[in-house]
């Protein structure tokens, strides 16, 4: 298990009886995690303390209860990086911090390419990203030297994805932003004999496309992936993919890997879990799986 041990504004307190406690800047929250099935003393001083929590509802769904004086967005670094976090639906805060794991395996490779193919006078590095949320695997690369596509189907994702470019002090034209569907989007862009140097895709569980069209990645991600190959530049520097849905395992994720780049390009798949280690016990919360092909 990969875990994301830089973060300073960032603290995984606590976790146990299917929630987990954190500390994001100045403000600790308490919202549901499925994969903490162990248990924890949630009367303890710390738990208690909470700022906001997140409460499901039996019907579904569910809401923050502000428990104490919690702005509507308040910003967190990494490194350099700077990210705004807010109490979103669906629990969410606009930042998956076990990603950070990824983002310093990603950076550095975006950073050797982009360095040796300006000495070299060429052209810049250019990364696909999938799915990509409010931006924070965009805002790492981008800042190591890649121009960036940004993909993603909620216009309003796309805008907060924005706003934590420009907090970054991102050039402008570093990144370029598309609300549309993934697949369709791809095979638009082999057409059009676009091709990308690195790619990185996080679907979700289950979504729908700004058309309403379907995404479910037991049936889906393969073919995705196997159209980004198709993308790919004659110089590819890696492939990764991110996963949260159940019954997806890193071992799936690697020879999905190993079948749509490795068997074409050769190249090096890796796959296994990320997560985050709680302060308070030490004990690892696991928070979803990747793969990663690199040339």
């Amino acid at each position: 298990m990969l875990l994301a041990g830089g973060w300073k504004d960032f603290e995984l307190i606590d976790s146990g009886y299917g929630e987990k406690l954190e500390r994001w800047g100045g403000y600790v929250l308490r919202r549901p995690d499925p994969q903490a099935i162990w248990p924890a003393d949630k009367n303890g001083a710390k738990w208690r303390a909470a700022d906001a929590v997140y409460h499901r509802s039996a019907t579904g769904g569910g809401g923050w209860e502000r428990l104490r004086d919690v702005p509507d967005r308040w910003t967190v670094g990494y490194g350099s990086l700077r990210f705004y976090v807010q109490l979103m639906q669906f629990k969410h805060t606009g930042i998956f911090p076990e990603q950070a794991a990824n983002w310093d395996w990603a950076a550095p490779r975006i950073a050797a390419a982009a360095a040796a193919r300006e000495a070299a006078g060429r052209g810049g590095v250019r990364l696909l990203n999938l799915f990509a949320y409010t931006g924070g695997a965009t805002v790492a690369v981008a800042a190591a030297g890649a121009t960036v596509t940004h993909v993603d189907a909620a216009r309003g994702m796309i805008a907060k994805a924005k706003d934590n470019a420009a907090l970054s002090g991102l050039p402008r034209d570093r990144v370029r932003y598309i609300v549309d569907d993934a697949v369709k989007f791809v095979r638009r862009e082999i057409k059009r004999g676009n091709r990308y140097d690195a790619v990185i895709m996080d679907p979700p569980a289950y979504g729908r496309g700004p058309g309403g069209e379907l995404w479910k990645p037991e049936r889906s991600l393969c073919e995705l992936a196997e159209l980004c190959a198709s993308a790919l530049s004659g110089e590819p520097i890696f492939f990764l993919i991110n996963a949260y849905a159940a019954g997806i395992s890193p071992t799936s994720l690697g020879n999905i890997l190993s079948v749509a780049i490795a068997s074409r390009l050769g190249g090096r798949v890796a796959s296994g879990e990320l997560g985050l280690a709680a302060s308070m016990r030490g004990i690892a919360l696991p928070c979803g799986c990747f793969a990663r092909w690199e040339a």
